[in-house]
C-alpha cells in the first residue's frame, strides 16, 4: 500500500480535507461547523464504509490543523494493521456500482431492480412493461376482459 494522501475538499465555507489511501477515502480533516468559538475548532475521523464496522472508526476533535492531523495520523496507525485486505476491496465494489446506477440514471436506463418490478405477463402469454403504455394498452383488454370472467386477479 502506498502512502497516505490529502485533497482539499471543494466547501468553500470551511476547510477541509478528505484523506486517502491509494483510491479509498479513509477519513477526513477540517474545521467544525457550528460549534461555538470556545470549544476546540478541528476535528477528524478515521474510518471508510463499507468495509469496517462501525465500531472500528475513530474520531477526535483539537484546537489546531496541526493536532487534528497528529491525531488522525495516531489512529490510523493503530486501525492499519487492523484492517483486513477484503475491506478496500468491498469499499471500491461500492464505489463502482454506484458509479455504474448513476451512469444508468444519466443515460436514461432503468435499475435492474425497476426492470423486474414493472415487467407484467398478460394472460394472453405476452410480457410487457406496465410503465410503457405504448405497451401496456394493447393487454388492458385482455386483462380486464379476465377480471370481469373472474379468471385472474390483477
Amino acid at each position: 500500500m502506498t502512502a497516505l494522501t490529502r485533497r482539499r475538499s471543494d466547501n468553500p465555507h470551511r476547510e477541509t480535507w478528505h484523506i486517502y489511501l491509494d483510491d479509498v477515502r479513509v477519513g477526513t480533516i477540517g474545521e467544525r461547523a457550528g460549534v461555538p468559538v470556545d470549544v476546540e475548532q478541528w476535528g477528524w475521523s478515521c474510518g471508510f464504509y463499507p468495509g469496517l464496522h462501525p465500531g472500528q472508526h475513530r474520531t477526535g476533535t483539537t484546537e489546531t490543523f496541526e493536532e487534528a492531523r497528529a491525531g488522525f495520523e495516531a489512529a490510523w496507525s493503530e486501525l492499519l494493521p487492523a484492517i483486513p485486505d477484503d475491506a478496500f476491496a468491498e469499499w471500491r465494489h461500492d464505489r463502482d456500482w454506484r458509479a455504474e446506477m448513476k451512469a444508468k440514471r444519466a443515460r436514461g436506463e432503468k435499475l435492474d431492480s425497476e426492470i423486474h418490478s414493472t415487467l407484467r405477463r398478460c394472460v394472453c402469454g405476452e410480457t410487457f412493461d406496465e410503465w410503457k403504455p405504448d405497451e401496456s394498452y394493447p393487454h388492458r383488454a385482455h386483462i380486464y376482459a379476465s377480471q370481469a370472467a373472474g379468471k385472474v386477479r390483477w
